[in-house]
Formats: C-alpha cells, sequence, structure tokens
C-alpha cells in the first residue's frame, strides 16, 4: 500500500512539473495592422483655349490736302433792311357750294319701268306696322326724298311731309331708302337733282 502511494505521487508531481500554462488572457487578443488608403486627388481636364483671331490689317489711304473745290456756296442774304414793306395779301378762303335742288325740271325723275312699276314695288316691300295695325291707325303718309344726279336716292335727304304714325313714317322712310336707282332728272339737258313727292296709304282692309 505504501509503495503504490508513493508511485502515485511520483506520477502526480511528474505531470504537475510538466509546463506552466499560459495566460487564458492572452488567447483571445486578435492583432490587426491597418493601413491607410491612399488618397487619389480628383483632377479636372480644362478645355484647351481657342485659337488667337487672325490679326486684321488696316489699310490707311492718305489724301492730299492740295485739291482745290471748284463749286463755291452762295450764302443769300436773308437780313431784311428797315426801309422794305412786306405786304400781307389774304387768300380768300374757297367756299364750296352745294349744287341746286330743283322743284321742277324740263324732264322729271323716273323710276325704272315708269308708274306702273314704281307703285307695285311699293305694294310688294312696304309692310303695315303691327302696332298701327293693332291700334286701328290708318292714313296716307307724304315723303319727300331727293334724286341725285346719278339716280340714286340721297338716305340722307329723305324726310316726312305729314305723317300717320311713328311706326308708319319709319316704314315709308325705309322704302324709300332701299329703292333702286331712278333715271335722274335733267334741266336743259343735264342730270340735276329734284325733289320728288310720294304718297304711302296705309288701309286696314
Amino acid at each position: 500500500m505504501v509503495g503504490l502511494m508513493l508511485s502515485l505521487g511520483i506520477v502526480l508531481i511528474s505531470f504537475e512539473w510538466s509546463k506552466p500554462q499560459e495566460e487564458v488572457a492572452s488567447l483571445g487578443e486578435l492583432q490587426l495592422e491597418l493601413e491607410e488608403e491612399e488618397m487619389i486627388p480628383i483632377t479636372q481636364q480644362q478645355p484647351p483655349p481657342p485659337p488667337p483671331p487672325p490679326p486684321q490689317t488696316t489699310i490707311i489711304e492718305i489724301v492730299e490736302d492740295d485739291e482745290e473745290i471748284e463749286e463755291e456756296l452762295e450764302i443769300e442774304d436773308t437780313e431784311i433792311d428797315e426801309e422794305e414793306i412786306i405786304e400781307f395779301v389774304d387768300i380768300p378762303e374757297e367756299v364750296v357750294e352745294e349744287p341746286q335742288i330743283f322743284t321742277i325740271v324740263e324732264e322729271n325723275p323716273e323710276f325704272p319701268g315708269g308708274e306702273a312699276a314704281l307703285f307695285k314695288f311699293l305694294s310688294d316691300n312696304t309692310k303695315y306696322p303691327a302696332i298701327a295695325k293693332d291700334a286701328g291707325i290708318q292714313g296716307i303718309v307724304y315723303v319727300q326724298f331727293v334724286v341725285m344726279e346719278d339716280g340714286s336716292v340721297n338716305p340722307d335727304m329723305v324726310d316726312i311731309l305729314r305723317g300717320v304714325h311713328p311706326a308708319c313714317d319709319a316704314e315709308a322712310i325705309r322704302v324709300v331708302k332701299s329703292m333702286p336707282k331712278w333715271k335722274p332728272g335733267k334741266q336743259r339737258g343735264k342730270p340735276v337733282r329734284v325733289y320728288y313727292k310720294l304718297p304711302f296709304r296705309f288701309t286696314l282692309r
């Protein structure tokens, strides 16, 4: 038993005496050496400068001053002597005379187609105003107008000599202004302006 105990003790001492244990703290360390990255500078390429403009050549002409001017300027004397008398001439204003409008002429104006065509034109184009018809107004409207030298009816010279109702009067004026050209009246063989009177009969049936 004693010998067994001694042999076990020697074995244990031999195991304990082999190598010292390394420190545990040094086992988990990681040593890394970080290398600094080299920064590459950014460069921009500038466009090449434009070529210089071609040199301009200027031509200078030398003119001699020895040339003589043949023409001489004549300067008129605009000064007025005190003895001179200035006469003012009155220019009369031109008065434009309106052509005469005749009442009686050698040849009266004539509607194209004659008197029968005139009354047919009046009956076809004259409309009885509704306001006058509803009011029972009737009668004869006398209109005076001017037939010009070219046979046209002057729309600014149409007048009511005797009226019946404003609506009837306006209708008569409208019909006269819508008339075609007449055969103009003549005096001594020349076309002239002539007054002409015309009745418009408004009758209820």
